[in-house]
């Protein structure tokens, strides 16, 4: 239960990276919002999986879960390149958590 509730809380950072972004300095209400609500559930869930999973481990996943769904976010939906420089950082990235999950 406590992966699973860190990459949900990852998915949560994505989330409230994107909406701080969104929310232009917290000029705007509905993005600032966003931004609150998710980054309390995704620390809340960060809090929840560290009772079970070391924080070294559970930290660079939340993190790279986090990093990588912002980073393909702001590829799909802002317009941020997409080279085979950047796709190549992001799946090392994704193998990093994968590796940190397979040898926990």
């Amino acid at each position: 239960m406590a992966w699973f509730v860190l990459f949900v809380s990852g998915i949560l950072e994505a989330v409230w990276a994107a909406a701080l972004s969104a929310s232009k300095g917290f000029t705007r209400l509905g993005p600032s919002l966003l931004f609150a609500g998710a980054l309390v559930l995704s620390m809340g869930g960060l809090a929840y999986a560290l009772r079970e999973i070391p924080v070294g481990t559970g930290y660079a996943v939340w993190v790279g879960i986090g990093a990588t769904g912002a980073a393909l976010y702001g590829m799909a939906a802002l317009g941020d390149p997409v080279t085979a420089g950047r796709v190549v950082c992001l799946l090392l990235i994704v193998a990093g958590v994968v590796g940190l999950k397979l040898l926990h």
